[in-house]
């Protein structure tokens, strides 16, 4: 079986390491946040204007008016500040953002990124996205591997718009975690119960299976 959304997010977690600051985009992002180890002490920031955020609110915890840049309730984290979207942009176009998790509708195996627009499809406009793979000094991706239709979203070049050119150099899907670079997507890590073969079978771009691959440890 892939891995969850939930299982996805969890793994990217483990990518996180104290004293950064990060931005997690709409969708599979946001959910890094309820991952974060006990251990480790970031600062998670959302674009319209929250430093600090964290887990997901429970009951007990909700306040309708402490929302992320997708519309979601939150929670906040001691010391965390509330300030303008024109400040938060001015944090990710001065490239104080150590670390964006974003999505993503394709990948090329060059590291180009296609996030913001399906042609045909109603869109409110490209968000923060082309800012945080300008800004930001390392970038993520979580997505599912394919489409609803079953064709691969990692590809030898990207179909849709560009988000971000030659960017992208981690990627965590729903079948593996891949690292992009020389022209390849390199498989790192498979999902526990997903086969190489199967991945292989459903990955369009230049894939390289890593002589160190091992299964996913969630």
């Amino acid at each position: 079986m892939p891995l969850t959304r939930e299982q996805i997010a969890q793994r990217i977690a483990q990518e996180l390491h104290s004293g950064t600051y990060i931005n997690l985009g709409i969708g599979i992002p946001t959910l890094v946040a309820n991952y974060v180890p006990d251990n480790v002490q970031v600062m998670i920031q959302s674009e319209n204007g929250l430093l600090g955020m964290g887990h997901f609110p429970t009951l007990s915890e909700l306040d309708a008016d402490l929302i992320n840049a997708g519309k979601e309730t939150v929670t906040a984290v001691k010391g965390a500040v509330f300030f303008s979207s024109s400040e938060s942009f001015a944090m990710i176009r001065g490239g104080h953002v150590d670390l964006t998790v974003l999505g993503a509708f394709e990948l090329s195996q060059q590291g180009d990124i296609a996030s913001w627009m399906i042609p045909g499809k109603l869109i409110k406009g490209m968000g923060g996205a082309m800012d945080l793979v300008a800004g930001a000094k390392n970038m993520i991706v979580a997505m599912a591997h394919t489409s609803k239709s079953g064709e691969s979203k990692l590809l030898p070049k990207c179909d849709l718009p560009l988000t971000g050119v030659s960017c992208i150099q981690r990627v965590v899907t729903d079948l593996g975690y891949f690292t992009i670079h020389d022209g390849a997507f390199h498989l790192m890590e498979y999902a526990p119960d997903v086969s190489i073969d199967y991945i292989k079978d459903h990955t369009a771009g230049k894939l390289l299976i890593d002589p160190a691959v091992k299964p996913m440890m969630l």
